[in-house]
């Protein structure tokens, strides 16, 4: 069985564990936020997304500790947004917090560039979704 690290409370991450490197290392300097490394989406995909942004040439490398950046960047985000969000839910006294409520809160905190392909992409995806399930 693999040994808890400090920053896995309440029980081992089991398959992540030994997953072949898809998580941020376990070690004190990579989470200068202090944030839930089980929050943290696994590196892989943030590396998968950095590449498929089209924004760097093809060949380009990117560091290890570049990688760490983009990941506590992205959580802190998710963050931020999912707690405005869970505030406006919590005064209108709902448990589900839905795709209009994140869009509500990226407006509110300054996002507003963002909001009408969100709405867009939020109304297309409804669409589909409803399509599936009739």
């Amino acid at each position: 069985m693999a040994e808890e690290g400090p920053s896995s409370p309440g029980g081992g991450s089991g398959s992540h564990e030994n997953g072949g490197g898809n998580r941020s290392p376990r070690s004190p300097s990579s989470n200068v936020l202090g944030l839930d490394e089980d929050l943290f989406l696994p590196i892989a995909n943030i590396h998968r997304m950095i590449k498929k942004g089209k924004v760097l040439p093809p060949d380009a490398k990117i560091a290890k500790d570049a990688k760490q950046t983009y990941l506590e960047c992205v959580s802190v985000f998710i963050s931020f947004i999912t707690s405005e969000a869970s505030d406006k839910c919590r005064k209108d006294k709902r448990q589900t917090l839905n795709g209009d409520d994140l869009i509500w809160a990226m407006n509110r905190l300054g996002f507003q560039d963002y909001v009408n392909p969100l709405n867009a992409y939020l109304k297309k995806y409804r669409q589909v979704t409803q399509v599936m399930f009739f």
